[in-house]
């Protein structure tokens, strides 16, 4: 597992001498990847760690005057697919107005040579930092630092980004999300008790709080539930904030086929296959018990396909 260093305050049992890349890493994309595995590598050669740093909130979110682009990947998600690359540890840094407010000189001093001690950088050709955002690979070069960059991944032409991520999955694309990501999308979180609608109307759900401002992706889809069995178990889902009950407060819902086990209180991650529609409010509870029962239908549909139901 990763360690996780959480904030400037805690830098000092941060891994000293490791080979260092940073940035926001939202989605972990097949470009992040290729950057990370060039870190691991690296860190290996020099026989030392290899540490990843992140920004919470994200800079694009801390500076939004209006509400942000949906987040991919929550920060605990984020350290979950870095270890998975083989990222030794993650130094988690406050992105607040005091941080803000750092220069890159004051950044590659204070933090990257006293607090860490870089031994090597490693960076994407467009990662920029400090006030003005007039830090960049030019400048570490310049500051005496040891580091390398890495040229942009790109895919049928296009820059992979994870913007590319997002629009893919506002269009439901979600064959162009799993190249870009290398993986199909999912959704991490734990099972908590809800209200109970679901079992009233016949289709009990295995509900998850989602902590986003804004989600990238909403309606209903067939899914996977990865982590309570060997294989991802097939359900449909719908991802929202239950507008026909009256809901304020956008929650993951998922029902699963074939299962009837309590798994409350289980970190599971729900992998997103296919969209099948919207949310929408139904004028009456009848109605949209009647849309489930074809939600539900086309999602066995999906499976049965695959020879998964």
């Amino acid at each position: 597992m990763v360690a996780v260093i959480r904030g400037l305050a805690n830098i000092a049992s941060a891994p000293k001498g490791s080979v260092i890349t940073m940035g926001n890493f939202d989605g972990v994309h097949i470009g992040h990847q290729a950057l990370l595995k060039k870190t691991v590598e690296k860190a290996c050669e020099l026989n030392t760690t290899s540490l990843a740093i992140l920004f919470e909130p994200q800079p694009f979110e801390f500076f939004a005057r209006e509400a942000p682009a949906p987040r991919l990947t929550r920060w605990r998600e984020k350290c979950c697919l870095l270890a998975e690359q083989g990222i030794d540890a993650v130094l988690v840094i406050r992105f607040n107005q005091s941080f803000a407010n750092l220069t890159a000189a004051e950044f590659v001093h204070r933090i990257l040579e006293e607090g860490l001690q870089a031994r090597h950088l490693i960076v994407g050709d467009d990662f920029q930092f400090g006030r003005g955002r007039t830090g960049n690979f030019t400048f570490l070069k310049e500051q005496g630092i040891s580091v390398e960059n890495m040229p942009t991944i790109e895919l049928d032409g296009k820059r992979v980004s994870s913007t590319q991520v997002r629009h893919a999955l506002a269009d439901s694309n979600h064959e162009w999300v799993e190249e870009l990501l290398g993986r199909p999308y999912s959704m991490q979180g734990r099972v908590v008790y809800g209200d109970q609608r679901g079992r009233q109307m016949g289709f009990p759900t295995a509900n998850i709080y989602l902590h986003r401002a804004v989600t990238p992706v909403k309606g209903v889809y067939s899914v996977r539930m990865h982590g309570i069995a060997e294989k991802g178990l097939p359900g449909v889902a719908n991802v929202g904030i239950r507008p026909t009950i009256g809901g304020t407060r956008t929650l993951l819902e998922v029902h699963l086929f074939n299962f009837a086990k309590d798994i409350y209180g289980r970190h599971v991650s729900v992998e997103f296959c296919e969209k099948i529609r919207d949310e929408k409010r139904y004028p009456t509870l009848d109605l949209l018990i009647e849309q489930i029962h074809l939600d539900a239908k086309t999602a066995r549909h999906y499976f049965e396909e695959r020879g998964e139901l």
